[in-house]
């Protein structure tokens, strides 16, 4: 065993006892010397080792606060450098910077001694923090392919989006009970008390861990393309100007080729342009479970960037809503199925979701077209329209 693996099985063992609810003392005291000189890099090596012994990423929650705790000096002494086109990060921080704020304003209405005028305070913080959302989805569909792409252990991000699921949650229910008029001072109280808790939780592991690990794997080029698509996404709580983009030159080089069938032709811009005006949302993954194109709609439901070009499709989705994926797809592959369906309320609003097998002349099966459609209005629909009446 080399000195990586030793390393990377003590610090491993450790947090698995952390698991198992051994002696934290005798525990921290057996592998202190590793524990102590933890790297970024090493929490990545750890984490996804246990995943593949076949752990779930919410198992690991439970225990994850405490092994972090425990690598927290060492990390955060870590030293890491930034890279030249630092904005994606310089984003990330100002956004944190700005939670932080946020959170605080929020600490000091929890002082406000009348009950209603507090809630109604609160209230209206909550529902601000929602936009934070926005972070966390910039993570998920930007920088974890990226770092998934540069090296194996990243598959262990997918702890880091069941933290931003448990996140979401903690505010949901932070709000509910804050609107609840029957809800006391110790109720709030507490439901905002695990909201900080994990919501500033993320934060730190980004500072001490994501954001120092991506720096050490990713190209001046990476940051340069995450940068760019970031600015399709919202910044949460800070101003930020929007740069104009030009289409890049593979557009522009494909634009002129021409695709011919039976049922007539059209160009490569022509193409893109129609399936950008569909009312739909759709992604196509191959037969080796690869996103491999997405259409691009102004009103887009579920956001997508280049980024997950390439990714598995495991990693597109929760953790919690993996396994799921999982079997649609093999039902498929084996031709049990040829689509499956569900629909989903986001928002107030009625989303279609659909799968569809693809498969060529032979039969042979070539991978999956993932179909989201917002059908609120459809389904409202009675009677006809006869007459031409522009919807405003």
């Amino acid at each position: 065993m080399n000195n990586f693996d030793e390393r990377t099985e003590n610090l491993k063992e450790y947090v698995k006892g952390l698991g198992a609810r051994a002696d934290g003392q005798e525990l921290y005291l057996r592998h202190k010397e590793f524990i102590e000189k933890i790297t970024p890099q090493e929490a990545f090596d750890v984490f996804k080792s246990i995943l593949d012994e076949g752990a779930e990423p919410h198992d690991i929650l439970i225990y994850l606060d405490k092994a972090i705790n425990a690598f927290f000096k060492s990390l955060s002494d870590y030293k890491w450098k930034k890279p030249q086109n630092d904005n994606y990060i310089d984003d990330m921080l100002k956004e944190n910077k700005a939670l932080v704020e946020k959170t605080d304003e929020i600490k000091i209405l929890l002082k406000e001694p009348d009950l209603k005028v507090k809630k109604e305070k609160i209230l209206e913080k909550l529902l601000e923090l929602e936009s934070f959302n926005a972070h966390y989805i910039k993570k998920e569909n930007i920088l974890f392919p990226y770092m998934e792409k540069a090296a194996p252990r990243f598959e262990g991000l997918s702890v880091m989006w069941a933290l931003h699921d448990e996140v979401r949650e903690q505010l949901k229910t932070a709000i509910q009970t804050t609107k609840d008029e029957s809800s006391n001072e110790q109720q709030i109280n507490i439901s905002i008390a695990r909201l900080f808790f994990g919501i500033l939780g993320v934060k730190k592991k980004e500072e001490l861990i994501l954001i120092p690990a991506a720096c050490e794997v990713l190209s001046e080029k990476d940051w340069y393309e995450m940068h760019r698509q970031s600015l399709e996404y919202d910044f949460p709580f800070i101003n930020k100007d929007k740069e104009t983009f030009m289409e890049s030159l593979s557009h522009d080089m494909s634009a002129a080729g021409v695709f011919r069938t039976e049922t007539g032709e059209m160009n490569f811009e022509e193409i893109l342009m129609v399936f950008n005006a569909l009312p739909v949302d759709l992604t196509f993954v191959d037969e080796f479970n690869k996103v491999r194109y997405f259409s691009n709609s102004k009103d887009r439901i579920f956001p997508r960037s280049p980024a997950v070009i390439g990714r598995s499709v495991n990693n597109c989705h929760p953790p919690q809503s993996v396994h799921i994926v999982e079997e649609i797809i093999q039902s498929f592959r084996e031709g049990k199925e040829d689509s499956a369906k569900f629909w989903i309320n986001i928002k107030g609003r009625l989303i279609l979701i659909q799968y569809f097998a693809l498969r060529d002349a032979a039969c042979k099966y070539r991978g999956v077209l993932e179909v989201s459609q917002d059908i609120t209005d459809i389904k409202n629909i009675d009677g006809e329209r006869r007459l031409l009446t522009w919807e405003k």
